[in-house]
């Protein structure tokens, strides 16, 4: 567990924050939307965005919430909701992705007990691909391969996570799934999603994340509540707590 990255962080900064997160995970996780207000620019200089765009204006609640969103699997109608906020350079988030989601995949997602929904989260001063990684997942969302390019990154991670350069390597798992190259190679060297990436931090932050994976459930939308421990078995503890507490509060 690297220090102050593969920890689990997620206190609570204040109602009027987890009030704003809350909002956000209600109204955004369209796959796809991110198309809204990226530029050309590092398309055509031929430059990839590494990190987070320091101009991007997160004070205007709007524009925040068209740009901060996670990826969806599952019906999101479901009663309960499972958000991971993630970084793709973590050890931990690398675990979790193999082993426990697998699991809430076939106990919660595919009986349609609940939805499972990932937001960036890259701990860019200590993972200096992490950005370029969440980056290149919404590149290969755009050819309907999101969740198969999310697990090349991490099945691959002690691959890539080492090299001066990962660009190669992203292309490479981009080739292996049988995308474009041309056009995944055109989004990668450019600065598209580098905002909504950067809104996803920003949200992480806004609800108090500190470390990765972090961990939070909705459910039958009533409250966010975090999850201390990333095992498949305590998050089906959390959500059977939740569950009764709910069933209590309404007696």
């Amino acid at each position: 567990m690297s220090r102050g990255g593969d920890k689990r962080g997620a206190r609570g900064k204040g109602s009027s924050d987890m009030t704003k997160f809350a909002l956000v995970l209600g109204i955004v996780a369209v796959i796809g939307a991110g198309w809204l207000f990226w530029s050309v620019r590092g398309s055509v200089l031929g430059t990839p965005a590494t990190g987070p765009l320091l101009e991007l204006d997160l004070n205007d609640a709007e524009v925040y919430q068209q740009l901060a969103q996670g990826i969806t699997s599952g019906d999101q109608t479901g009663t309960i909701g499972i958000f991971e906020f993630g970084d793709y350079q973590c050890p931990g988030c690398g675990g979790f992705a193999l082993s426990v989601k697998p699991q809430i995949d076939l106990a919660l997602v595919q009986t349609g007990r609940a939805y499972f929904q990932y937001f960036d989260f890259p701990l860019t001063h200590m993972h200096p691909h992490a950005f370029l990684a969440a980056r290149a997942a919404r590149c290969a969302a755009d050819q309907d391969q999101y969740w198969e390019y999310h697990q090349e990154l991490f099945r691959n991670q002690s691959s890539w996570s080492g090299r001066q350069s990962a660009i190669g390597a992203f292309l490479g798992y981009g080739e292996g799934l049988g995308l474009d190259q041309d056009t995944f190679e055109a989004c990668l060297k450019s600065d598209k999603y580098a905002d909504v990436v950067t809104a996803n931090m920003s949200l992480g932050r806004d609800a108090g994340v500190s470390g990765t994976p972090t961990i939070f459930l909705m459910v039958k939308g009533q409250g966010l509540r975090p999850v201390m421990h990333n095992d498949f078995q305590s998050i089906e503890a959390a959500i059977e707590t939740a569950l009764e507490d709910l069933e209590a509060a309404r007696n």
